[in-house]
């Protein structure tokens, strides 16, 4: 193997991108939500319209194509294996683990193109009229409120992502040839779609502090590790 050429090389120039987009995108996640939210609660209406008109284009462009990147090296790196090791790969522990992370990282992926993006570009014009004295775009308020809650959503997807990423190599499961995988994925699916969907169509709830993100993150990563423990062990 040498620097630029093999099969571990690849692996690992996809891995390395994969965590240089992964931390550009969860980086700016994570300052929206545990930083720039909050001083915002505070600020007065002048300081909130030259934010969305200065700092919010430039912090979005980053962000988003920071979660586009990390999801198409993160699909790459599972199609490598998958092409190095066979299609049972997606059937050992490890296998297991990483689709159950990268599944999370598309539902994060999806809510910042399909959600977050596009009313965040509204958000941005919406500023713009204001500066210039204009009405403010009629149901702003409640877009960049559906926008919060999909962000505060990612918040609690990426900490269960966090984990499946780390677990195959420090916290592995073993997988019983004996069990059905399917009982897991219906569970796994059940989950994380009515979360999903609550993203879509629900309300903050327990999302609406911080601290209640991280609780419900840490909670979910665990129920998640122990389904496959359980049901596919």
């Amino acid at each position: 193997m040498t620097l630029f050429s093999g099969a571990l090389a690849a692996e690992f120039w996809l891995r390395w991108l994969h965590y240089f987009f992964g931390i550009l995108w969860i980086g700016h996640l994570y300052y929206f939500n545990f930083s720039q939210g909050a001083f915002l609660a505070e600020a007065d209406a002048a300081t909130k319209t030259a934010v969305a008109q200065k700092l919010t284009p430039k912090t979005m462009y980053w962000f988003r194509w920071g979660a586009m990147f990390t999801f198409l090296t993160g699909w790459a790196m599972i199609g490598h294996r998958m092409g190095s090791m066979g299609v049972g790969y997606l059937s050992t522990g490890p296998g297991i683990l990483i689709l159950t992370g990268g599944i999370l990282g598309t539902l994060m992926f999806l809510n910042v193109w399909l959600i977050i993006w596009p009313i965040q570009q509204q958000v941005i014009a919406n500023a713009d009229r204001v500066a210039k004295g204009e009405q403010p775009l009629a149901g702003i308020a409640d877009k960049a409120a559906r926008a919060g809650i999909a962000s505060r959503t990612n918040t609690l997807f990426s900490i269960p992502l966090l984990f499946f990423m780390a677990a195959p190599s420090h916290l592995p499961v073993s997988i019983s040839a004996e069990k059905s995988l399917i009982p897991y994925w219906c569970t796994f699916g059940l989950i994380a779609g009515l979360i999903e969907f609550n993203a879509i169509k629900g309300k903050m709830g327990p999302m609406q502090k911080i601290v209640g993100t991280i609780h419900f993150g840490l909670a979910l990563a665990l129920v998640l590790y122990f389904a496959v423990y359980f049901l596919a062990g």
